[in-house]
C-alpha cells in the first residue's frame, strides 16, 4: 500500500526541518558545549598547560616510558584530576614553593585524611605553582601493589614502591621524591588525634644522607578533616588485608564518599641538610628526623594559627 499525500507531505517538511533545523542546532549546541568545556580545563589547567607539561624533565627508555613506568601522557590526565582538587575543590593555598632546590630533594610531608589525597595537591603544588614545573614521584606502601589495577596505574603516573633501591635510583636521576615518614599511621589518625604527628620512621634520613640529599619539610593543613575517622577497626583490616580500616559515618551517606571541602594550606619550609653515617645507630638517626619532625609540627602550627575556618 503506498502512503498518502499528506504524509508524503509531512516526511518532506520534517526531513527540511531536521535538515535546517534541527541539526544546525545541535552541532551549535556541540560547539558551545565544546567551548564550554575547553574554558572549564583552561581555566583548571591554565592556558600554558602543555607547554608546562613539555618542560618537566623526564628520563624516557627509548619510548614514552621511563624505567619505572612512568608515562607522561598518563600523567596528563591525572595532573588534570589533580588540578580540579588543587584548584576548584580544595582551593589550596601555596606558601613558600620557590624553597625546593633544583636537582634531587626529599619533600617530607605529614600524613593525613583516610584518602591519600594530600600527595596528590602536593604533587599539583610542584608542577602549577613551581617554577619550573616538576613532577614529584612519591614512595608508596608495597600492600598497594596488591590492589587490582592500582600497582600499574601508580606506576604510570610517577608513584614508586618505597623500597631504597628505587629511592636512592630517583634522586640519582635528580628527582624531587615525596615521603611520608608516618605512613599509615598518619593517614589514618581518628578525628581526636588530627594534627599530632605520629612516629616517623627512620628510613627517609638513612636516605639523605646515604646520597646527600637535601629535606625540605612540607606541613599540610586541611586534610585532616576532609573526613571524620570515630577510629580504626582491626578486625575488618584483617579481613581485607590492608594496615587500617577507619570507621568514617559519611562514607555511608550518599554523596559522603567524596571529602569534605576542607580548604588545604601547604607549607614549605626551608631546606634542611645533613651530615654524618647513613649506617650510624638508631639512636644518632632518631636526633635527625627529630630535627625534621618539629620542623613540620612549626609548619602545622604556623598553619592552625593562620586559617580562619575549616572551609576559608
Amino acid at each position: 500500500m503506498k502512503p498518502g499525500r499528506a504524509w508524503l507531505r509531512l516526511r518532506a517538511k520534517t526531513k527540511r526541518f531536521v535538515e535546517r533545523e534541527a541539526l544546525p542546532a545541535v552541532e551549535r549546541s556541540v560547539v558551545v558545549a565544546r567551548h564550554m568545556a575547553d574554558e572549564a580545563a583552561t581555566a583548571l589547567l591554565g592556558r600554558d598547560f602543555e607547554a608546562r607539561l613539555h618542560r618537566v624533565p623526564t628520563r624516557m627508555s627509548g619510548g614514552s616510558r621511563d624505567p619505572f613506568g612512568f608515562d607522561l601522557g598518563t600523567a596528563k590526565y591525572a595532573l588534570a584530576s589533580a588540578a580540579f582538587l588543587h584548584r576548584a575543590y580544595f582551593r589550596t593555598e601555596v606558601f613558600d614553593v620557590d624553597r625546593v632546590p633544583q636537582g634531587r630533594v626529599l619533600l617530607v610531608a605529614n600524613h593525613s585524611g583516610q584518602i591519600p589525597l594530600d600527595g596528590m595537591v602536593i604533587g599539583a603544588a610542584m608542577f602549577f605553582d613551581s617554577e619550573p614545573p616538576r613532577v614529584i614521584r612519591s614512595m608508596v606502601e608495597k600492600w598497594t601493589q596488591t590492589l587490582p589495577f592500582v600497582g600499574t596505574f601508580f606506576q604510570r603516573v610517577g608513584q614508586v614502591v618505597g623500597v631504597p633501591e628505587n629511592a636512592k635510583r630517583l634522586l640519582a636521576q635528580g628527582e624531587a621524591v615525596l615521603v611520608f615518614p608516618e605512613g599509615t599511621r598518619g593517614i589514618s589518625k581518628p578525628w581526636r588525634e588530627r594534627y599530632r604527628l605520629q612516629e616517623f620512621g627512620l628510613g627517609f634520613m638513612r636516605l639523605a644522607l646515604e646520597t646527600d640529599t637535601p629535606i625540605v619539610p612540607v606541613g599540610v593543613v586541611g586534610a585532616e578533616e576532609q573526613y571524620v575517622n570515630l577510629g580504626n577497626s582491626d578486625n575488618l583490616a584483617r579481613l581485607l588485608g590492608i594496615p587500617s580500616f577507619p570507621v568514617v559515618p559519611q562514607w555511608f551517606v550518599p554523596g559522603g564518599q567524596l571529602p569534605l571541602p576542607t580548604k588545604y594550606r601547604l607549607y614549605f619550609g626551608e631546606p634542611l641538610t645533613f651530615e654524618g653515617d647513613h649506617d650510624d645507630e638508631d639512636a644518632v638517626i632518631e636526633e635527625k628526623v627529630a630535627v625534621v619532625k618539629s620542623a613540620i609540627a612549626t609548619l602545622l602550627a604556623r598553619g592552625l594559627r593562620e586559617r580562619t575556618g575549616l572551609f576559608r
